[in-house]
């Protein structure tokens, strides 16, 4: 497994996650939309402004395709990125997607005070929009419960039920 590609809502704990996984089995770390910021020059809320969510998106595909010249990686995607099917299929062609599945009231809790998600309104509304994308979320290839562990217990989670090995400290 060369590329492992975290999936789920805002708030599910992909890029801590993430982070702590790449460190834990020697790998990279990429959180796409920090990428997608550095390309553009400005933040996502200003691409969603600025270009509209469909730029953003087609951003989003372009940058994923881009990860096949990349190995020994982990690769938080944002919230939306698994909801395309072109980007489902490049994710699984790429590597092994692994949804961070985390109850709407844990992420309403971490999302508190929260300015920088273009996608973030309401309670309601994150609600209508976790429910739109669980269908495209329960593809992926692993299903991790992360609502009540901590990131560290997720990252060793992850690695036990894909038969990898920590790399030696």
């Amino acid at each position: 497994m060369r590329r492992i590609f975290l999936v789920g809502f805002m708030g599910s704990g992909k890029t801590t996650v993430g982070r702590l996984l790449a460190e834990k089995l020697g790998y990279a770390f990429l959180d796409l939309d920090e990428l997608l910021q550095e390309q553009a020059g400005f933040s996502i809320p200003e691409i969603f402004a600025r270009r509209g969510e469909g730029a953003f998106r087609d951003m989003e595909s372009r940058a994923l395709r881009a990860l096949k010249a990349w190995e020994d990686v982990v690769v938080a995607l944002g919230g939306g990125a698994f909801v395309s099917e072109e980007n489902r299929r490049e994710v699984k062609r790429l590597g092994v997607s692994v949804w961070l599945d985390c109850p709407l009231e844990v992420i309403l809790k971490r999302l508190e005070g929260t300015t920088d998600r273009p996608l973030y309104r309401s309670p309601e509304q994150m609600r209508a929009l976790l429910e739109a994308r669980l269908a495209a979320y329960q593809q992926a290839d692993l299903h991790v419960e992360a609502g009540s562990l901590t990131p560290e217990s997720i990252a060793d989670e992850i690695i036990r039920r894909l038969g990898l090995r920590p790399k030696q400290s």
